[in-house]
Formats: C-alpha cells, sequence, structure tokens
C-alpha cells in the first residue's frame, strides 16, 4: 500500500519541483506523455512498475527512482536520475535530445534520439529500439545502457528495491552525499553552549617536554649588481611547560647560519579569567612581549619586558583599531584581509616579523585573515574574529592592563641591531571601566623612551555608543619636567555602519610640541576620513573601500592622501585593486610632484593551476616603483607540489624567472627552488621543514611535516563505553576508523587500531569541541554517548580526551490534534539527560516522526517552540523515553495534541487527560515525563 501511494504521490512532487524552479534542466520529464510502442510491443503497465530507493554506500541518494520491468531487463527513468545524482543534463523532449556533461565538464553527454546515437566524451554508441523506451513519466533507459553512458556500474536489488552505484572512485554525487551527512551530524552540535559540556583539562606541570618546529634552508646567488654569495638560515621554535607555566622560545640566526636572536617567555593564558587568584588575569607574561597601544600616546611594541591584563584574550587593543604581529621567516610573504577584502601586504622587516600596524576597524562584526606564503609554495592561514559594537563596552566592569618592555630588543642578542634612536625601556598601565551599556571611561599612564628622552604621559578617553555607531573623545598630557617638553592632544574617532555602508572618522591634533609614537617627525594634526560600501552588480556583490587622509607638521608642510580599493570575484577568479595618491605641501619653495601607484592583486583557479599575481605600477611621481609578480601552484604525485614564479623590477631592470618543487612526507617538508635573471644572474635554494616532539601517550617522540610547535593537540581515546560511565574499564573495546571532528570542521582524523587519534594544529587557547563524525560512521547503531568534549588548547603539549561510544536505537510515534487530524511538519527536538536537544525531527503527512541512531540512555521529545507557536499547538509537551539493550526500540505510539486556546482554557485539567495530553507510556521507557 505505501509503494502505491509513493507511485501516486512520486508525479506530483517532481512536478512541483519542476515549477518551483528547484529540479535541473532535466525534471520536466515528468510530464504525462503519449506512451509508444517498442519493437518487441512492450507496453508500460501497473504490473511492471517500480519505485527504487537509488543508493550508494551508506547513502540514499534523491528521493526515489521510477522503473519498470521489461522483456530485457530493469529500465529506470531518466529525468529521476538526472535530479538523483544532481547531473547537468538538459532533456528536451520535443527534439528528442539530452545535452550536458557526466560528472566532469570535459565528459560531454549527447543522447540524439533521432539520430539513433549517444555520444559521450569520445566515445559514441548506437541506440536500439529498446535501449529508451517512452513511458508516461518520460524516458525509460535500460539499466545496462545507462550504467555504459555514465560510466559508473549500477546494479538491482529486486528484492529490496533498491539501485546501487559502487564507484571504484567517489564521484561529485558520493562526495555531496558525504557533505550532507557530516553537516547533518554538525549542525545540532552548532547549538550547543561549550559551557555546558563537558571539559577536558590538562594540568600544568613542573617540566612538559616541548614540541620543536625546524626550518632551516641554504642558497646559492650569483647577482650581477650585488654579487656572487652562499646563505644559510635557520629557525627553531620550541613550546611546552616549566615551573607550572607555559613557554616558548624561538632561535634564529643571520643569512651565514651565525645565531642571531633568541626570544624566549615564559607566560600563562585563561580566556576565563582564573589566573593570580584576585587580580582575575586573562593573561601574564615575562620575557618577550607586545605592549599595549593607545589611540593618542603609545604604539605596540615587541621587547623583552612583562605584561600582565584582565582583558579578554581576543580584545583588540583600541576600540577603532587592532595590530597584528608574528614571525615571518625570510624569503616569506603576508597578506591581510578584512571580510574577504585585502587591506595590506608586507615582507618580513629586519627582525624576521611581520607587521599590520593600527589596522583599522568597522562597526560590526570583523573577520580578519592573515595568509603567509613561503618561497617555496607554503601557505599558511591565520583566522581572527573581532567584534566592534554596543557589546563591546562591558557594562559594570573594570579591565586593567600593565607592561613594561625594552623597545626592539629580544631577551638574548648575539648582535646588536641599528642604532639607539627610540631604543629604551617604556611601560604603559591602563584601566577601563563600563559605566553603563552605551558608556565607559579608561586612564593610561605611560613613560616611553623618544628620541633619546624620557617622556611621561597622562591619556583619558570617554566612549559613547549613539545608535549603530561608536564614538571615542580622548585626551592627553605630556609631562615638561626634566627638560623633555610638554604639549597636550586630543582625539576624536567615530565609527559607523549604515546599511551596508561602513564610515570612519579619525582626528587627531597636538599643541605645544606634544611629541608620542603617534605624533613624530613634527607631525601636529592627522585627519582621516574611510567609507566602504558594498556595490551589487547583478549577482555579483563588489566591496568599495575609499581613504581620505592628511597630515600636518610643525614646519608648515602638510601631505594629502588618498586611496580607493575594490574586489571583485568571478567563481575561481578574484581581483582587488588599489589605487594610492598623496599630494606634498612644502613650507617654502615648489611643491613636489604627485604620487600615483596602481596595485593589483589576483588569485585564480584554472583547472589545477592556483595563480597569484602581484603587480605595482608607477603612475606618475619619483617615490613610486613598478614591480610585477606572477606564482602558478599547482599539485604534483602524491603529496608534492610545484610552484613557477615571474617577475619584473624596473627599479633592478631586470626580469626574472623560477621553479620550485615542494614534496611533503610524513615525517617532513623538503622544497627546492631554483631562479634566473634577464641580466644573467642565478639563485638557488633549498630548505628543510619538519617537526618533533613527544608522543601524547605510550612515550616516545614522533617527526611530522605538520607544525607541532605553535599549535594545540589532541589525543582522543575513542570506545565502546558498555556500562555508560563514561570512563575506560578493562575489557571495554577500542574501536578502529573513527572519524573525528574539531569544532565544526572536518578533519582527515580516525582513530587506529587502539582507538585513537591525534588531532594537531588547534588554535592555541580558543574553546574548541572535539566530537566524532556521526555522519560518518559506518553502523548507525553505535553512536556517540556525549555530543562532545571541550578542550582549550595550548601550545605544544597534548590534551587527552574521552570520546565514549554505546549502542544505538530508535523512537517513534505519532502527533496528531486533538480532533484526530494528523500534523504534518511539526519540529519536535529530542532532549537529553543533561538537558542539551540531540536531534531534531519533523513529523510527515501521516504524523508520523522517527529519532534515528539514538544512543542508549533517558531522553525527553518535546515541542520545538517556534514550531509549535506557528501551529497553534500547546508546546507543554514531555514525553520520556528510554531506548536500552532491553528495547532498543522505543514506540510512543499516537499522541493527541491540544490547540493552545483549548490548552488556556482546559487549564489545570489538562494534566489530568492522561495520554490525549502527554501521549501513552513509551514502550522500553518509563512512561511520560
Amino acid at each position: 500500500m505505501l509503494r502505491a501511494a509513493l507511485l501516486r504521490w512520486f508525479p506530483a512532487l517532481a512536478a512541483g519541483l519542476a515549477l518551483a524552479g528547484l529540479a535541473p534542466a532535466g525534471a520536466h520529464a515528468f510530464e504525462e506523455k503519449p506512451v509508444s510502442i517498442a519493437a518487441d510491443d512492450w507496453r508500460p503497465n501497473e504490473d511492471d512498475r517500480w519505485l527504487f530507493d537509488l543508493r550508494s554506500g551508506q547513502y540514499r541518494l534523491g528521493d526515489g527512482v521510477r522503473g519498470y520491468q521489461t522483456p530485457q531487463g530493469i529500465c529506470v527513468d531518466l529525468g529521476d536520475m538526472v535530479l538523483a545524482l544532481d547531473l547537468a543534463v538538459r532533456i528536451d523532449k520535443k527534439l528528442r535530445r539530452a545535452t550536458g556533461w557526466v560528472f566532469d565538464e570535459r565528459r560531454s553527454l549527447l543522447i540524439d534520439r533521432e539520430a539513433g546515437q549517444v555520444r559521450v566524451g569520445s566515445q559514441s554508441y548506437a541506440i536500439d529500439a529498446t535501449a529508451i523506451r517512452d513511458t508516461p513519466a518520460g524516458w525509460c533507459v535500460d539499466l545496462d545502457r545507462l550504467s555504459q553512458w555514465l560510466g559508473v556500474p549500477i546494479t538491482v536489488d529486486l528484492s529490496n528495491a533498491v539501485l546501487r552505484i559502487d564507484a571504484k572512485e567517489k564521484l561529485p554525487f558520493q562526495l555531496a552525499a558525504e557533505r550532507r551527512a557530516r553537516a547533518a551530524g554538525l549542525r545540532p552540535q552548532a547549538s550547543f553552549d561549550l559551557a555546558s559540556l563537558p571539559q577536558a583539562t590538562r594540568p600544568y606541570q613542573a617540566w612538559a617536554t616541548p614540541s620543536v618546529d625546524v626550518v632551516a634552508s641554504a642558497g646559492v646567488v650569483s647577482d650581477r649588481k650585488g654579487g656572487s654569495y652562499t646563505q644559510g638560515r635557520y629557525e627553531i621554535f620550541a613550546a611546552g611547560e616549566a615551573l607550572g607555566q607555559s613557554f616558548d622560545a624561538r632561535l634564529s640566526s643571520n643569512d651565514k647560519g651565525v645565531p642571531d636572536s633568541l626570544r624566549m617567555r615564559l607566560y600563562r593564558t585563561d580566556p576565563e579569567g582564573r589566573l593570580l587568584g584576585p587580580l582575575h588575569a586573562t593573561h601574564y607574561a615575562i620575557g618577550d612581549v607586545s605592549l599595549l597601544s593607545t589611540g593618542l600616546v603609545a604604539q605596540g611594541a615587541p621587547g623583552r619586558g612583562a605584561v600582565i591584563t584582565n582583558r579578554p584574550v581576543e580584545r583588540p587593543d583600541s576600540f577603532d583599531r587592532t595590530s597584528f604581529r608574528g614571525d615571518l621567516p625570510a624569503g616569506w610573504d603576508a597578506e591581510l584581509y578584512r571580510n574577504g577584502q585585502l587591506l595590506a601586504f608586507t615582507s618580513p622587516n629586519g627582525d624576521g616579523r611581520y607587521e599590520f600596524l593600527d589596522v583599522p576597524l568597522q562597526y560590526g562584526a570583523n573577520r580578519f585573515e592573515i595568509v603567509l606564503y613561503g618561497p617555496q609554495g607554503q601557505i599558511r592561514r591565520e583566522i581572527r574574529q573581532l567584534q566592534v559594537g554596543i557589546d563591546s563596552i562591558p557594562p559594570q566592569q573594570t579591565w586593567y592592563w600593565a607592561g613594561v618592555a625594552q623597545e626592539d630588543t629580544d631577551l638574548i642578542e648575539f648582535a646588536r641591531h641599528g642604532g639607539a634612536f627610540r631604543r629604551g625601556w617604556r611601560g604603559t598601565a591602563g584601566i577601563e571601566r563600563g559605566l553603563d551599556t552605551r558608556t565607559s571611561i579608561a586612564a593610561y599612564f605611560h613613560s616611553l623612551m623618544i628620541e633619546n628622552v624620557r617622556r611621561n604621559y597622562g591619556e583619558a578617553a570617554v566612549r559613547r555608543s549613539i545608535g549603530p555607531s561608536l564614538l571615542e573623545v580622548a585626551g592627553s598630557y605630556a609631562d615638561a619636567s626634566g627638560g623633555a617638553g610638554g604639549g597636550k592632544a586630543l582625539r576624536a574617532s567615530w565609527l559607523a555602519a549604515f546599511g551596508e555602508t561602513n564610515v570612519r572618522a579619525d582626528a587627531m591634533r597636538g599643541w605645544d610640541g606634544f611629541v608620542s609614537d603617534r605624533f613624530v617627525g613634527g607631525i601636529t594634526g592627522l585627519y582621516s576620513l574611510s567609507v566602504d560600501q558594498a556595490v551589487k552588480l547583478g549577482r555579483t556583490v563588489v566591496p568599495l573601500h575609499v581613504d581620505l587622509a592628511q597630515i600636518d607638521r610643525a614646519s608648515g608642510a602638510s601631505n594629502l592622501q588618498a586611496s580607493g580599493r575594490a574586489s571583485l570575484s568571478f567563481r575561481a577568479l578574484t581581483f582587488t585593486g588599489q589605487l594610492d595618491w598623496s599630494h606634498s605641501k612644502a613650507p617654502g619653495g615648489p611643491d613636489p610632484p604627485d604620487n600615483l601607484t596602481a596595485t593589483l592583486l589576483a588569485n585564480a583557479r584554472i583547472g589545477r593551476v592556483r595563480l597569484r599575481g602581484e603587480a605595482r605600477f608607477a603612475l606618475s611621481g619619483q617615490e613610486a616603483d613598478t614591480r610585477l609578480a606572477v606564482i602558478g601552484e599547482w599539485a604534483g604525485k602524491g603529496d608534492a607540489e610545484w610552484r613557477a614564479e615571474l617577475g619584473y623590477d624596473k627599479g633592478l631592470a631586470r626580469g626574472r624567472a623560477g621553479l620550485g618543487y615542494t614534496r611533503r612526507f610524513k615525517a617532513l617538508q623538503l622544497s627546492g627552488f631554483g631562479e634566473v635573471a634577464t641580466d644573467g644572474s642565478v639563485a638557488a635554494s633549498l630548505s628543510l621543514a619538519f617537526s618533533f616532539g613527544p608522543k601524547p601517550a605510550g612515550g616516545g617522540w614522533r617527526v611530522s611535516s605538520e607544525k607541532l610547535g605553535g599549535r594545540g593537540q589532541v589525543m582522543a581515546d575513542v570506545f565502546m563505553d558498555d556500562n555508560g560511565d563514561g570512563i575506560r574499564q578493562p575489557g571495554e573495546a577500542a574501536l578502529k576508523g573513527v572519524p573525528l571532528t574539531a569544532g565544526n570542521a572536518f578533519i582527515e582524523t580516525a582513530t587506529d587500531a587502539s582507538g585513537r587519534a591525534t588531532i594537531d594544529g588547534l588554535e592555541p587557547f580558543r574553546p574548541v569541541m572535539i566530537g566524532i563524525d556521526a555522519g560518518s560512521l559506518p553502523d548507525p547503531y553505535v553512536q556517540p554517548a556525549l555530543p562532545g568534549v571541550v578542550v582549550t588548547p595550548r601550545p605544544g603539549v597534548a590534551t587527552r580526551v574521552l570520546l565514549p561510544m554505546t549502542a544505538a536505537g530508535e523512537i517513534e510515534g505519532v502527533m496528531i490534534r486533538d480532533g484526530g487530524n494528523p500534523i504534518e511538519g511539526l519540529a519536535l527536538e529530542l532532549v537529553d539527560a543533561e538537558g542539551r536537544v540531540r536531534a531534531t525531527a519533523l513529523t510527515e503527512f501521516d504524523g508520523y516522526y522517527l529519532f534515528e541512531s539514538v544512543a542508549y540512555g533517558r531522553y525527553t521529545i518535546r515541542l520545538a517552540k517556534a514550531s509549535a507557536a506557528a501551529l497553534r499547538l500547546d508546546p507543554a509537551l514531555a514525553i520520556g523515553a528510554a531506548p536500552g539493550k532491553a528495547a532498543p526500540r522505543v514506540k510512543l505510539g499516537t499522541v493527541a495534541l491540544k490547540p493552545i486556546a483549548r490548552a488556556l482554557a482546559a487549564g489545570a485539567t489538562a494534566s489530568g487527560e492522561g495520554s490525549s495530553a502527554r501521549g501513552p507510556p513509551a514502550e522500553g521507557s518509563g512512561g511520560p515525563s
């Protein structure tokens, strides 16, 4: 009866999808057409009609495939197969042709019934009289012929009405099914409050052997302009624990392989603010640290010293700007993106760092991505999320910050760098207080060494949220004692968001010779205005950015700057173009010429090749230069990658071409690069990168090509929890091949024969939920006992988590209205004993619902509030169910739900109506709860 009902229902659904524009081009094949008689006089009839499930492995594809039993075998509806496999095929029944491509754009498909021919790529097949039959639904294609044309084996199981596809390689529809299954398994977890989940912590130790990252390179250069030389560099980074604290150390050399500097830091970081007792610090450190930046006086500066703060770990230095710093080896480049738009790019400075200072923030969400490009094709990405808005002003909270450091000085230096300008000890201390949800105040004290003179400052600021904007007004006063000069300065900054338009205005002015990190070189005034606007061009969104800025100096000189930037994306192609103009005014004599430069960055993927191009053009002026570079990268065999580079530098009057090869092994990464120039210069280099550290379990060491020192690690134990206590007992079996997740990301990690797996590359000090990818488990009746375990990783050390598995069952029932009509589309939630929503389900047309793969335990089924409100049903429903070994399948029977109006009128009597209000006792459960 169900099969007959589906046969009646399916054509109507398909027609509805086609009318709604949800079906592919072949969907119109579901229209009823006259039936023709084949050469063997076979006619479609109800006795020969089938409705098949199409399956690939554990996944069900589409909503069913219609077919018929013919004298030659089974034929299936071509339109149904197009829908189920999501093929780019269009069926034109008037022209009796089907065109498109199958699984690969290079594998074109043409079915021409008038010509009696099928072409698939470069192959041709003849269409005989029984290959394609006309049925009321459309074209019914012989299953064997369709398998041949599609190039995948399709077998039929008539006893179960199933069509199976078993391909050697995963095809697009299989990969899509896996992605949907993973998404379905992750979606319920996304709503979990991490604080409510089990937490796995690793106590600090007096000594934890560090994990070490090593990068070494050697090169030979014969430069026609700079001479010939050899160079060798290395960087060693280690992270572990000592004296109950985290520590890291970085040893770097110069170009001759001689140790140049050693940076070391001992620190603790706790996003929950549980450090140093009543101080409630979130971070403290001694060694190589970075100091705080403020709006009027101090810029962030690295150096050897100490810091302490209770500010949130992800909090920017100031409300309208932030800074990014990090280590960048020689030969690497760094790009900074905000919300997908390129903001800046840089090369390493003399200290082997990248710096993006005073990066402006927009009102609202700011998603920053720092992309690091290595000389042999390496790519690293760092993601930072910053929120600017009313929520960034904490009411009735007090934040403090204090630090002292010797500017731009590493803890241990083997050679002195640079001169004495602005080199010395500096300190900053500050406090910020939220007065209410819209207003906060801040005060800072600074002692800085600027131009070899000690200067002391006081700085205060008031911040206020006004509608969709934030306004900050700040002032600073410099101490005039000691002959250092005094002065004062004011600043006003405004951030606003109006729909798709973001505006930022900033004005700073100094008087009486005020000098600070932001007022150097005789600067007396800085004024800027920037606008970001997203413009829609058809279906394409183009982010536009415009900047205007003016700098005034005490000498009377001034500089006016303007820049415009736009980003454009077309599928696999992204362009970012920027135009920069500057005009300088001299206090006496003629003004220097204007500078105008254009910069273009392009990222594209053409087939297997990923292209990245950078160009800088000098359009006018004396300071600008012209440089071009195009880099192509593509994957080789195995874990190998090639890199080709072309470039031109007008200042050096030469072009260059290079070729590199990188091979990633399990234990290391090896790269080679060679380059020639048009003037006869040549260069070659070889680099080696690997990491080593202690094994998370069992003792010994492991060597890996993945970075272990600068990232967090987790070692997960997955086992069958027979007694349900969450602790692995002797005799409880380890589970092999279980895929894991980290947050909402799918990772290519599964447990080994001992039930263990290591997850590397986690963001330090950022809580992440480690769980099991339930959508990819081979056995649906074995499921995770917990949604996951939350870990806050620490660099260089591994945290151990236990992930118990348990047998699973099912819970089913029927929901009807009080009058007896079934309820369709009602959202139900399955809530575990801890109050977490573990799964959701929708009732079908007859009110039936089913929760599959439910781990053994006690649960409550309740109505989703939004769904109950939309259907005007009483949300006060709670049905208990406890699938277990004795009763793995719980049948809750039929439950009648009252409408809201009647429920309110019934009042207290509703609770006494038994099964009509709460449902019958559950089979295998303790009855309703």
